[in-house]
């Protein structure tokens, strides 16, 4: 089994950072793609951002040039530094793992962190 465990949200003003974590514990595989995704109230959860064990990420369109996906893998722990946040940001941010080869792996989600951009 595998646990993921986010921290880092709270209330920003517009234009602001944060700094999403997830940390990752438990039968963890080396190939594995972990990722943040969003939801709106209202609306449906996408992706915001991936990132392969190897270090290959890829980005929705919208937060482009404003967020950064890593990852520690001698920590088993990602991050999301978001800058420039917009009101249209304001979401729970739930931490993704897909463990395993992309053939055969188990989807894990995390609880759940609430990001709120206002002034």
């Amino acid at each position: 089994q595998v646990q993921l465990m986010e921290s880092g949200g709270g209330l920003v003003q517009p234009g602001g950072s944060l700094r999403l974590s997830c940390a990752a514990s438990g039968n963890i595989f080396a190939i594995n793609v972990m990722g943040w995704y969003r939801q709106a109230p209202g609306k449906q959860r996408d992706v915001v951002a991936t990132i392969t064990n190897t270090g290959f990420t890829a980005y929705a369109g919208p937060v482009k040039g404003r967020f950064t996906i890593s990852r520690d893998n001698t920590k088993n722990t990602m991050y999301l530094e978001m800058n420039s946040l917009r009101p249209e940001d304001t979401a729970v941010y739930y931490c993704n793992l897909q463990n395993g080869d992309i053939r055969d792996y188990t989807n894990y989600w995390g609880q759940g962190t609430q990001v709120t951009v206002s002034s």
